[in-house]
């Protein structure tokens, strides 16, 4: 297996829309940026405790609402519960509303899909407010460039 470098990295132009996706993500699932990048990094680890989610929020602004609004919105779900006995504390992944999003992203990211364009499935669209009519401009940029 081929060790993979910066350069191939570049290559792919992997974060080249990255800022436009984010912000399309988050305004359609009612998410932070650092909600979103969250979720990211705890799909990575795959299973979690209350401790590793702490451990990844060191790097975001303070929010203590920040876990209840994931776990209320389902974008985390408890995989094993505690029993007190032998289980110490419950273990949690993302659910799969979110590895569904997450993947959305990494496809988008790679050019495999387009950012959809229509009203119904991206309030962005609407062109309600100066900034959402600046982020129309740019999703249509993202989706014609098809070397991303």
């Amino acid at each position: 297996m081929k060790k993979l470098e910066a350069g191939d990295i570049k290559d792919l132009n992997l974060l080249k829309h990255y800022r436009i996706i984010r912000k399309w993500v988050c305004r359609n699932n009612d998410l932070t940026d650092a909600e979103f990048e969250l979720l990211v990094y705890l799909d990575c680890i795959d299973m979690f405790t209350i401790d590793d989610f702490k451990m990844g929020t060191y790097s975001y602004t303070w929010n203590n609402r920040r876990w209840n609004k994931l776990i209320q919105n389902d974008w985390i779900v408890v995989w094993r519960k505690r029993n007190r006995t032998t289980q110490k504390y419950n273990i949690y992944k993302v659910s799969f509303k979110g590895k569904q999003m997450i993947k959305r992203v990494y496809r988008i990211m790679l050019g495999e899909e387009d950012i959809p364009t229509s009203e119904k499935r991206n309030s962005i669209m609407k062109g309600k407010t100066y900034m959402d009519k600046v982020l129309q401009t740019s999703i249509y940029n993202v989706n014609k460039d098809k070397h991303r």
